[in-house]
């Protein structure tokens, strides 16, 4: 069985997002660490480091994920952005390791100052840096797969194979795959003989032994769209049907599978995250 779970809030410590994720049966919990939308923050406190650990005791949770900051462009040439993108990427996954999260998930950034190909080798650089920096780290990072819009990077799988081939100390380094932004890129999900062929691409240009975990989340917008808008399972472009193919697929059986639907109160009354991880749980027995 799959690890469900959801990006939960950290407001008031990251223990708090355990305690909110196992309010709702979670086994799995993705949060930030630090506030997403800002290079620096405050060290971790051994206080918060120890009220994490007796939390995720307790709570019995199985997977722990951070993501990391949106701000981090690991594809550009231009050199400041380049290395402050890399300190922070090195500092979060100092942060989850201090915690003891198995991974830290990140997009690879944007090439709108060079061509694709100069993008994929900063990005690699970027990994095989911030990996030798942390010759010690038990936490995996893990590349997105991105929507495509702009000039960002991890849209289409061979870019993410290429950056993967290339970094020579990637082996604590895997793919978090977003349907999302796999629809949204213009890999379709459904019907199964398209399913399948996104899958056999996926294996060709990365290796399913790379695949770590899944964000599922349905797309507002259709398909080769290029727009990164997340919907409630069912209720988007992919549809019940295209979300089954991949939920339910038993090669994916012993993966986190990670929510990131919007917050807020559903039908009956009920939290969407409840209303979108019961149908998580129901689409993957198929």
């Amino acid at each position: 069985m799959p690890l469900f779970g959801a990006h939960m809030s950290a407001a008031g410590g990251p223990d708090q997002a355990l305690h909110a994720a196992a309010q709702f049966g979670m086994e799995a919990c993705q949060l930030f660490t630090k506030n997403n939308k800002q290079w620096k923050a405050a060290p971790l406190q051994a206080e918060a480091i120890k009220e994490f650990a007796k939390a995720w005791k307790q709570l019995g949770l199985q997977y722990t994920v951070a993501h990391a900051s949106y701000l981090i462009n690991m594809a550009t040439k231009n050199e400041a952005l380049w290395n402050q993108s890399l300190a922070a990427i090195i500092d979060e996954l100092e942060r989850a390791d201090q915690l003891g999260l198995d991974a830290v998930v990140v997009h690879p950034g944007t090439a709108s100052d060079t061509d694709e190909e100069h993008a994929l080798l900063r990005v690699s650089q970027a990994v095989d840096a911030a990996m030798a920096a942390l010759p010690k780290l038990k936490t995996k990072l893990l590349l997105e797969t991105t929507a495509g819009q702009g000039k960002s990077i991890g849209h289409a799988f061979k870019q993410l194979g290429t950056i993967l081939q290339r970094a020579k100390k990637g082996k604590k380094v895997g793919i978090c795959l977003d349907t999302c932004h796999v629809f949204a890129a213009g890999y379709a999900l459904s019907p199964i003989s398209d399913y399948k062929a996104t899958m056999k691409e996926f294996d060709d240009e990365i290796g399913l032994d790379r695949l770590a975990m899944l964000h599922v989340n349905d797309s507002v917008k259709g398909l080769g769209c290029r727009v990164d808008r997340h919907a409630h399972l069912g209720t988007g472009s992919i549809g019940l049907e295209g979300l089954r193919n991949i939920v339910s697929d038993k090669r994916f059986k012993e993966l986190p599978m990670i929510l990131e639907t919007p917050k807020g109160i559903g039908p009956e009354g009920k939290e969407w995250d409840a209303v979108n991880l019961a149908l998580l749980r129901k689409l993957s027995q198929k």
